[in-house]
């Protein structure tokens, strides 16, 4: 909880200083829907991002996979025109697909998370590039329905303000995702492997069962992500879309309370870290005396800051633990 309120007093200090420096460009409505709308697509992925971390993994093939859903998915509608229904169902499947070849590579092949992600990024977005041949992918004007998952907004009852739809969605993903991570034993295992796998093994739990699920989901939600990205943008680039994506999904988590070293995490604070990340950029981009090509440097010092913070907490615990052993001896 401690961790949760932090992470939001910081959200609060951003969005009250940049409202402060960019005036009423950042609370204008345009910038307000779109803010609120980014800050729950990188709020999916940072989801993702989380349960790997929990369990003591990485992903680094997030923003490639977001990359070949965003292009495959136009690219069957309108290229191949291939049914709605049906093309939902293979990207889902893809996704999967990634998420199940990632855990078992981990887990039965022993290979290094940072390997197998890493091959991910690169392998992903070469075959996304070499299907699409490097074209540019778009919907064409078509498929305005299916479009308004992204882009569409739900009136909020006795308001005049609107809802994204991207955020209902978030909605509903975080409720999953804390029904998962904290009233099922699944949820309970993955924490417990991120803590000590060894001793999770030995208290007779699937480690392996686990952590495939965790990549899983981390797979499907990135496939979810782009989708909903695609479908907000309109069209995708193979050569840079979702480039980075994951760094921003990665600092989420890391921001919203998930130690990078395993067995802790919150879904509701990743939730507020992505919505950090966001405003954030949404800062460089307003402000004018702060230079636009600082975003990356800002991303690099949020994680390194991160995890800076939890082996210095989890130092202070450390030594405040061995003195109040020391003084009931």
């Amino acid at each position: 909880m401690k961790k949760i309120l932090g992470i939001l007093g910081l959200l609060i200090f951003i969005c009250l200083a940049t409202w402060t420096m960019a005036e009423e460009s950042f609370i204008s409505p345009f910038n307000t829907q779109n803010l609120i709308r980014r800050s729950a697509e990188f709020g999916i992925i940072s989801i993702g991002a989380a349960f790997v971390i929990i369990t003591a993994g990485i992903d680094l093939s997030i923003g490639s996979v977001i990359c070949l859903v965003g292009c495959l998915l136009p690219w069957m509608l309108v290229e191949r025109q291939i049914p709605v229904p049906l093309a939902l169902l293979l990207i889902a499947g893809i996704s999967l697909a990634i998420g199940l070849s990632h855990g078992l590579l981990i887990t039965k092949a022993k290979l290094q998370p940072f390997v197998v992600t890493l091959c991910g990024l690169l392998f992903y977005r070469g075959l996304t590039r070499g299907i699409v041949h490097d074209q540019t992918q778009g919907f064409k004007g078509g498929f305005s329905e299916l479009r308004t998952l992204a882009t569409g907004q739900v009136p909020i009852p006795g308001t005049d303000y609107n809802l994204p739809n991207p955020c209902l969605i978030l909605m509903g993903v975080a409720t999953l995702a804390i029904i998962l991570l904290n009233f099922t034993v699944y949820g309970r295992y993955m924490l417990a492997i991120g803590r000590n796998e060894t001793a999770a093994r030995f208290s007779g739990i699937n480690t392996d069962r686990v952590i495939i699920l965790a990549y899983v989901i981390c797979a499907l939600l990135s496939g979810l992500g782009g989708m909903i990205f695609v479908l907000d943008i309109g069209s995708a680039q193979p050569v840079d879309f979702g480039n980075f994506y994951e760094l921003y999904a990665i600092a989420g988590a890391v921001l919203g309370g998930c130690s990078l070293r395993g067995g802790e995490g919150t879904i509701i604070g990743v939730v507020i870290g992505a919505a950090v990340m966001q405003v954030l950029r949404n800062t460089i981009t307003l402000v004018d005396h702060i230079p636009t090509n600082i975003e990356y440097a800002v991303i690099g010092a949020v994680i390194l800051g991160g995890v800076m913070t939890d082996a210095l907490v989890k130092r202070f615990a450390a030594k405040r633990l061995a003195r109040t052993a020391k003084n009931t001896d």
